[in-house]
């Protein structure tokens, strides 16, 4: 399957849930959202319908997203199920770790294969302070739970927030010494509620990688298993390695290989453009596979050719809690 720009997509990034047992500062007000009514929500068997139907045009790779994935009851009897649709090779999800120690093996028996856990902070005050309600240990013990099965690669995502926690750069890097751990310094986005000033709070990728080269040397290498578009270093005598994801200031919108799916039910060409087009409705209605098909085309076919996200004004209606992290 082929966009307009001839990207190739055969990566799914799906929603399962709208819920999510944390409330960052950059995603979700204190209070909390007004959440989905639950028939709204797709359920595990239509999701399995519509994978299906996308294996069959090329989807190839699979990850699961929220909210946070992990508060959805049977989540790891629809990762077995998932991994057994013909053509889908890859399955992996994002989280923010603090269910994984609990989880974490029967999704590895299930067929999961690896893990990203979203890390912003390693010092505990810190970490409530970002997340409002989160405890960092449950998290840490989730990392190690996760590399201990054998989820592998383990990526650590740190949005890098300036006066929030860009004083831990160093930190994170110094984690790749000590455990075989993949960490990613992203670019704070205007979604949710940081939108409005992720613009004040923005460090640049390559600023980020000028405050780690400073103290490490850095040697280019492939990426690591996966589809995102990092790019990553390795460190001399590190066990893991650290990426750059840079949506801002060095978008990756010509290698976009992805299509989104929200847990309401819509198909996202972009993560960053307002168009989204309604495949629950059509689904509960009865269509057939080949009208499901000639959905998710359109939406290929409607990726943009870059996001607008630098652009003085972005208005997106949707937070990322509701899109699909």
């Amino acid at each position: 399957m082929q966009d307009v720009f001839c990207r190739n997509i055969d990566y799914l990034r799906i929603s399962i849930t709208d819920k999510c047992n944390l409330r960052c500062v950059y995603c979700m007000p204190e209070e909390g959202i007004k959440l989905k009514p639950h028939r709204e929500i797709l359920r595990f068997e239509e999701i399995l319908r519509l994978v299906k139907v996308a294996s069959g045009l090329g989807i190839k790779r699979v990850r699961l997203t929220g909210g946070e994935p992990l508060v959805r009851r049977g989540v790891e009897n629809f990762v077995r199920k998932l991994i057994q649709i013909p053509g889908i090779e890859d399955v992996a999800m994002t989280t923010n770790g603090i269910l994984l120690t609990s989880l974490g093996p029967a999704l590895k028996r299930a067929g999961l294969k690896r893990v990203n856990v979203s890390l912003d902070t390693l010092q505990s005050k810190k970490f409530r302070k970002i997340t409002r309600v989160g405890d960092l240990h449950q998290v840490w013990e989730g990392i190690e739970t996760a590399l201990d099965i054998g989820l592998h690669p383990v990526k650590l995502n740190m949005v890098v927030m300036r006066g929030y926690n860009d004083d831990e750069i160093l930190d994170f890097v110094k984690l790749v010494y000590l455990y075989p751990l993949h960490v990613r310094f992203i670019e704070c986005m205007p979604i949710g509620e940081a939108d409005g000033w992720a613009q004040k709070q923005l460090v640049s990728q390559e600023e980020i990688k000028a405050r780690v080269a400073e103290h490490y040397p850095l040697e280019p290498c492939d990426s690591i298993l996966g589809s995102g578009p990092a790019q990553y270093y390795r460190l001399s005598g590190a066990l893991g390695s650290v990426g750059f994801i840079s949506p801002i200031t060095a978008h990756f919108c010509p290698t976009c290989n992805r299509l989104r799916l929200t847990a309401d039910g819509r198909l996202r060409p972009c993560l960053n453009s307002q168009w989204e087009i309604d495949v629950k409705s059509p689904l509960r209605a009865g269509a057939t596979d080949a009208e499901l098909r000639d959905i998710f085309l359109e939406a290929a076919l409607r990726k943009p050719r870059r996001h607008n996200m630098s652009e003085a004004v972005w208005n997106q209606p949707r937070m990322m809690y509701q899109i699909g992290g």
